[in-house]
């Protein structure tokens, strides 16, 4: 078992026709290293029917938070890498994003709608905290007067009050942290180099306090090692401030699978075997599931068991809550650009 990391090794990239399998010993002494990348867009539009959001930011490539499950791993593959630890070790870094999303909003036929930041890899992950990449896209967000949801596993989202709390004030943002367990022991192993329980919480806390609205993500939720505790997990969100939440069942397409695998064998081997099946229980008898919307609804008994304690959940800790929406009313667009002239 390799300790700080999800992955225990890499994985043959799918593209590649030749590949090269490292000594163990290699990977110890692998560091993360940061790439600078220059992509001509940051904004993508989401076109997938069973999502909500309609436009996504991811500024950083690859996460070095670790969690074996992600579901972004492959995306790593198309540049070269491995889905393994390359994924976690090997960031590319978007430098030039702000000005990409200011020109984005500078088309001149731009309607604006809410951009989820991290719709991919974690906005906030600790690259954050060197590049500031996030910060800087934020500070645009407020001159246009832009809505935008965040998502992290990360506190590091409390650096940027002075900005999240103006935004706040005009309707403008809303964040979200990923919570999938509040099992300490549990969240060392699932997301080594993410924020602890005690400051995602604390940070959901000062967040509301701040009169910023807060959601948990409860994701991914995993049978028979995390599943017990989601009404554990609402309970306890929602007494820190969240005013509401959402989750998934947990789905290991492509090399997600392979890193998902032995991962769980390295950490968990006395529940590995119960796990992977339980998850073939969901996802008629594989591990993972592409189809939209049956990637989020699952089948069979557990499936259905979990979506009723959700339901449960929903009604028993947030009965009364509920997210403002966003607002773009106020949104600047060429307006902005034009005062700069001046």
């Amino acid at each position: 078992m390799k300790k700080g990391q999800g992955a225990q090794k890499n994985e043959i990239n799918r593209f590649d026709r030749y590949t090269f399998e490292a000594e163990d010993e290699d990977f110890e002494k692998v560091k993360t290293s940061f790439t600078e990348v220059f992509p001509k867009t940051i904004v993508n539009e989401v076109k997938s029917p069973d999502l909500r959001m309609e436009y996504s930011m991811n500024p950083y490539q690859g996460c070095e938070h670790g969690c074996s499950y992600c579901f972004a791993r492959p995306t790593h593959e198309y540049w070269g890498f491995s889905a393994g630890l390359d994924f976690e070790r090997k960031i590319m870094v978007k430098k030039n994003a702000p000005e990409l999303l200011e020109k984005f909003f500078q088309k001149r036929n731009y309607v604006p709608k809410t951009i989820m930041l991290s719709g991919n890899t974690d906005c906030y992950q600790p690259a954050e905290r060197q590049f500031e990449i996030t910060r800087k896209i934020l500070k645009v967000c407020l001159d246009y007067r832009h809505p935008i949801s965040i998502l992290s596993k990360n506190a590091l989202v409390l650096r940027d009050l002075d900005l999240l709390k103006p935004m706040a004030e005009q309707n403008l943002v809303s964040v979200g942290l990923s919570i999938p367990t509040i099992n300490e022991e549990i969240r060392r192993k699932m997301e080594p180099r993410t924020s602890s329980t005690y400051n995602k919480l604390k940070a959901i806390e000062i967040l509301s306090e701040n009169q910023i609205p807060t959601m948990a993500m409860v994701a991914p939720v995993i049978p028979g090692l995390t599943s017990d505790e989601s009404l554990n997990i609402l309970k306890t969100v929602s007494e820190a401030g969240a005013q509401t939440f959402g989750y998934s069942l947990i789905r290991l397409n492509d090399t997600v699978e392979p890193v998902f695998v032995n991962w769980i064998n390295a950490n968990f081997p006395d529940r590995a075997q119960k796990v992977l099946n339980l998850i073939r229980s969901m996802r008629g008898g594989k591990l993972g599931e592409k189809r939209y919307h049956e990637r989020y609804k699952g089948e069979g008994n557990i499936a259905e068991m979990i979506h009723n304690t959700f339901a449960l959940g929903r009604r028993k800790f947030f009965a009364d809550k509920e997210m403002p929406k966003l607002s773009s009313e106020n949104f600047t667009g060429t307006k902005t650009q034009q005062l700069r002239l001046f």
